[in-house]
C-alpha cells in the first residue's frame, strides 16, 4: 500500500480532460483541492508502479481508479490524502481526515450511534486532548469508503457501530448484512487512527484473504 499526503495545494493547478467536468463550475478553492488530492493520489500509484492518469468521480462520488487497484482520497482544511493498494493485496480501503476540532452542535446525534455515545465520556478521560466526537465521525467515514466500493450500496451512519480505543484502534461492526470477500461474508472493519498536528485522520482495510 501507498499513501502520500500534503497540507498545501499543488501550483499551477492540473486537472486532466476527463476530469474537468468534475470541477467546471467550483470556485478556485475548490478546484485547487480537488487537483491537489488526486496530485497526492497520482504520486501514490507511482509508488506501486501504477501508470497515473485522470481520476474523475464515479458512481457515488468515489473516484475511478485504474483496472486492480483500490484506493481512497480525503480532504480537509489545511489537508489533503490518498492511499491506493493493488487487489491482490488489499479489497478495499478508506480513509478520512477531519480538523481536530468538536463537531458542531447537533451534529453528533445524527452521525452516532447511542453506544457510540455512551462510550465517548470514558474515552475523553482516557485522553483528554483528543476530540473524540469527531474521531468518531471520521471513523464512519473511512468505514463507508471502504464499504461503497464493496456493495454500490449506501451504509448509514447507524447501520455500523465504530468501537475506538486509546491507542489508536478502530473497529466498527456491521450492524446490516455484509458482503462476501473472498468467499466469507465481511462483518467489520478493521483499522487505526492518529491525531497529529491538528488532523484527524483514520483508516480502515480489508486485505486480501480476510474474513
Amino acid at each position: 500500500m501507498s499513501v502520500c499526503s500534503t497540507r498545501t495545494d499543488t501550483a499551477p493547478v492540473v486537472v486532466h480532460a476527463e476530469e474537468e467536468t468534475d470541477v467546471a463550475r467550483a470556485v478556485p478553492a475548490r478546484r485547487a483541492e480537488y487537483a491537489t488530492v488526486r496530485h497526492c493520489a497520482r504520486t501514490a500509484l507511482r509508488a506501486i508502479d501504477v501508470p497515473p492518469g485522470p481520476l474523475p468521480r464515479g458512481a457515488g462520488g468515489a473516484p475511478v481508479w485504474p483496472a486492480e487497484v483500490v484506493g481512497s482520497m480525503t480532504h480537509c482544511r489545511g489537508y489533503r490524502a490518498a492511499a491506493v493498494a493493488r487487489t491482490v493485496h488489499v479489497r478495499s480501503l478508506g480513509i478520512d481526515a477531519e480538523p481536530d476540532e468538536p463537531l458542531p452542535r447537533g451534529v453528533l446525534e445524527l452521525v452516532t450511534r447511542p453506544g457510540e455515545r455512551a462510550a465517548l465520556p470514558l474515552l475523553q478521560r482516557s485522553r483528554p486532548g483528543v476530540h473524540w466526537d469527531r474521531l468518531t465521525f471520521s471513523a464512519k467515514e473511512s468505514v463507508y469508503k471502504a464499504w461503497f466500493p464493496l456493495t454500490g450500496r449506501w451504509l448509514d451512519f447507524d447501520d455500523a457501530e465504530v468501537h475506538l480505543t486509546p491507542d489508536g484502534g478502530l473497529v466498527a461492526e456491521l450492524l446490516v448484512p455484509g458482503p462476501r470477500v473472498d468467499g466469507a461474508p465481511l462483518t467489520r472493519f478493521t483499522g487505526r487512527w492518529s491525531v497529529a498536528s491538528g488532523i484527524i485522520t483514520t483508516a480502515v482495510v480489508v486485505p486480501a484473504g480476510s474474513d
